[in-house]
């Protein structure tokens, strides 16, 4: 019976051997569980019997390979699809000829089609919606195996201006700054008196001016500029007192398209022309005593917009848009624009990806302009080490596994998403050197067991 201990030791001491050689093996591997045997002992009751006290065991066995789970530390790469889990979490990839499988193996790339792949060609998986006609997809959707779209970022026309900034409260208005040129009765724009006239560009005709770019529906480029006129004071009507004054701390403010003559402006009397589609061609704004804008903005808003005329872009929508002042203020002090965007944006092809915390990968595109096209999805495991290795850094689940419903980065403990780094593999390479020498005794051990019993056998033979 000491051969068959002596040999049960030794076969559970090779394959702790092959165990600890994996180990070691694999610690420059992505992703990467390190395994420990888990040994058993036998006894053979038929041996003795079944009376307590007089068992002799006949020898070990590998009760089970355990893997450990554990964190392994994240090295940064220059790749923006390595990716790394910081929790308990799987990354999902489909196969074509099998169940999804799942790895911590976060290294990741695009192919010939847009998807992302591993380094073996599976594809990862992740929440995304089928993508329309021309249309870019979004993270919102079902489990599907993701695709970033060749397509580009589709234009989007200008509907929304913001302008912040201080208007000087100690400007007086073009007509009392000029009053030989301009005259008291004096309104901007001055009005055209021939096609070729250009006597509203005059600087001395209004305070101040902006301009930004904004975009059709086509994603073509036009220049709004934007007139800021102080309004002259002049006499209360009555029944107020004698002496008081209106428009103190009033402005109107016009608009230019590619640097004609301001919109809704009657070019022959400077009278403004009938509303396009019921709104008001001119903003109205007024300040009180502490410089800060009374609201509502007489004017086009987000609900009453201004057309631009259709020949500023005839083979596009009509452009419309309003200006939002919330921002601006009139104290003393120079004049100064401290904000001036646009919502629109000209079509862009794809630059780059990034991947957020959240698993959310965005697509920058040369507008600049930013897309969340997908997210990531994240599959945990009650028992992940039910989980079935089956090589390439996959696990297969099993029904031990208990596998459940994938999750979002950040949901649960599924864990968060380290753009730009790998899991290196949870290896302790000084404790798997330890462990090799121990099993390497342990093999010597058992192989002097049976040269012992060897030896006890022969002595035997010799008997005459």
């Amino acid at each position: 019976m000491s051969f068959q201990q002596g040999l049960s030791g030794l076969n559970v001491a090779s394959k702790a051997l092959d165990i600890i050689s994996n180990n070691v093996a694999n610690t420059n591997t992505v992703g990467f569980k390190s395994g420990s045997a888990v040994f058993a002992d036998v006894y053979a009751a038929s041996l003795t019997g079944s009376v307590s006290g007089k068992q002799v065991g006949v020898g070990s066995t590998l009760g089970a390979v355990r893997q450990s789970f554990t964190q392994g530390n994240l090295t940064t790469t220059n790749n923006p699809l390595d990716l790394a889990i910081n929790g308990d979490g799987f990354f999902i990839v489909g196969r074509s000829d099998g169940p999804d499988v799942y790895s911590r193996n976060g290294q990741f790339e695009l192919d010939k089609d847009g998807f992302i792949i591993t380094s073996t060609g599976e594809r990862l998986k992740g929440f995304q919606s089928p993508a329309g006609s021309g249309q870019l997809p979004t993270p919102v959707g079902g489990l599907k195996e993701l695709q970033i779209p060749i397509i580009g970022s589709l234009p989007q026309a200008t509907s929304r201006v913001d302008i912040g900034g201080n208007l000087d409260a100690n400007a007086l208005s073009p007509a009392e700054t000029f009053p030989q040129l301009l005259g008291p009765g004096y309104t901007f724009p001055s009005p055209k008196t021939s096609p070729d006239d250009e006597a509203w560009r005059d600087t001395r005709t209004y305070n101040y001016s902006t301009s930004i770019e904004a975009f059709d529906s086509l994603g073509k480029s036009h220049e709004l500029t934007f007139y800021f006129v102080k309004k002259t004071p002049s006499a209360a009507p009555p029944p107020a007192a004698p002496g008081t004054l209106i428009d103190l701390n009033a402005w109107q403010v016009f608009t230019s398209v590619d640097g004609q003559y301001p919109l809704g402006i009657d070019p022959a009397t400077g009278n403004p022309n009938p509303p396009v589609a019921g709104s008001p061609v001119i903003w109205d704004l007024e300040f009180d005593e502490k410089g800060v804008l009374k609201t509502p903005v007489a004017g086009p808003s987000a609900t009453n917009l201004l057309q631009v005329p259709a020949e500023y872009a005839p083979d596009a929508e009509p452009i419309r848009f309003y200006v939002d002042f919330t921002d601006m203020r009139q104290i003393g002090g120079s004049y100064l624009v401290s904000e001036l965007t646009q919502n629109g944006f000209t079509g862009g092809e794809l630059a780059g990806l990034s991947v957020g915390r959240d698993g959310v990968i965005t697509g920058r595109y040369t507008n600049g302009e930013t897309v969340a096209l997908a997210q990531l999805a994240i599959q945990t495991f009650r028992n992940p080490n039910a989980l079935n290795s089956i090589g390439n850094n996959y696990w297969e689940a099993t029904l031990e596994s208990g596998l459940t419903a994938p999750i979002r980065p950040g949901e649960g403990v599924g864990g968060v998403i380290s753009a730009g780094m790998v899991e290196d593999a949870n290896v302790e390479l000084t404790q798997e050197l330890v462990q090799l020498i121990i099993q390497q005794r342990n093999y010597q051990a058992n192989a002097q067991s049976i040269r012992a019993q060897d030896q006890i056998l022969q002595t035997l033979v010799n008997l005459r």
